[in-house]
């Protein structure tokens, strides 16, 4: 008997909202788990007994149950805030009622002897940006000059370092914590990739709060976003630098820049292949720079990122539909 599909994310996540129904018209069942309504809308049991084990996910809102032993593979997409039936939940019983979740949900989902695109466990190895840069040197990608730090001085003797402008970033997000707060609890909207200007570098002591990650400005001559499914590598070919707006951060969406398709040259695409599965991942999307010289500088890779916004622009690539072949075949 076919198994099935087993989809842990959250209710806003539209890469899932368009992957069930594709599941489905392959044949393939799939059960889905939004955090951020859990455990609310759910109930769930493991129950050890005589040497077996039994357990199930139960929606309430829709009736529909899982039996985790018919589970074939885990798509384990995009964290959120748990939910509970109390809305008014202390500050203690909050902090325990999170853990106490955490513990119950992934002590059922870690005892699955199953494909997972991709395991918790790999993807929080990979998350770390410090790590993967050194990674990235040791296999072979050329990497930006980096620092970390919270002392100013180091910002200043790293900035003297090199020619040409310095940029900041976050680490973590873009959006500075914004995606764990209500809209009226935000005070900033977020920042993407900035050079730094005289301005900023005046305000050097604020490093001082808490560290901060800086490079050298690595100029380019076009972008590429190198997605892996299991096996299968989709390029898309970014020319951020024929607007402005995209110049130094390419996720600015408001610019009409030219998304295509292309082939990597075979050496590239099995150092991103080999990146990805050092990690034990079964999914990443690498964030690269081809430079006016074309040389590849590796920036990031995002072990759960989006995909979705680069399908849209660019369908030939039908990743979604890629995803879905990998799951199923894996429940077959």
């Amino acid at each position: 008997m076919a198994k099935k599909v087993l989809i842990v994310s959250n209710s806003a996540d539209l890469h899932v909202d368009l992957l069930i129904p594709i599941l489905q018209a392959k044949g393939c069942a799939a059960f889905r788990i939004d955090l951020d309504a859990f455990p609310r809308d759910y109930q769930s049991a493991q129950w050890f007994a005589a040497g077996s084990l039994r357990q199930w996910i139960r929606h309430l809102p829709s009736g529909a149950s899982l039996d985790l032993a018919e589970v074939g593979a885990i798509w384990s997409r995009k964290p959120a805030e748990f939910s509970f039936l109390s809305p008014d939940l202390g500050v203690q019983e909050r902090i325990y009622a999170r853990a106490e979740t955490e513990q119950a949900l992934f002590g059922m989902l870690y005892t699955l002897d199953c494909f997972w695109m991709s395991h918790p466990l790999a993807l929080r190895g990979a998350m770390w940006k410090g790590e993967q840069l050194q990674r990235a040197a040791r296999m072979g990608f050329r990497i930006p000059a980096s620092l970390t730090t919270n002392s100013p001085a180091e910002v200043q003797a790293f900035r003297a370092s090199f020619d040409g402008p310095m940029i900041f970033k976050a680490l973590s997000s873009p959006n500075l914590g914004g995606e764990d707060l209500a809209d009226d609890e935000r005070v900033a909207q977020g920042i993407g990739t900035t050079l730094v200007d005289d301005a900023m570098f005046d305000q050097l002591d604020s490093v001082g709060e808490l560290a901060c990650h800086f490079q050298q400005y690595i100029p380019k001559r076009y972008e590429l976003r190198v997605t892996i499914i299991g096996e299968r590598v989709f390029a898309a070919k970014i020319h951020s630098q024929d607007d402005q707006r995209t110049a130094i951060d390419s996720r600015d969406m408001s610019a009409a820049i030219l998304y295509e398709a292309t082939v990597l040259p075979d050496a590239l695409r099995e150092r991103c292949l080999a990146f990805v599965r050092s990690y034990g991942l079964a999914y990443g999307a690498l964030d690269l720079i081809v430079t006016p010289d074309d040389e590849i500088v590796f920036l990031e890779n995002n072990p759960v990122g989006q995909f979705l916004y680069i399908e849209q622009l660019i369908p030939a690539l039908a990743m979604l539909d890629a995803l879905a072949d990998r799951l199923v075949e894996e429940c077959a």
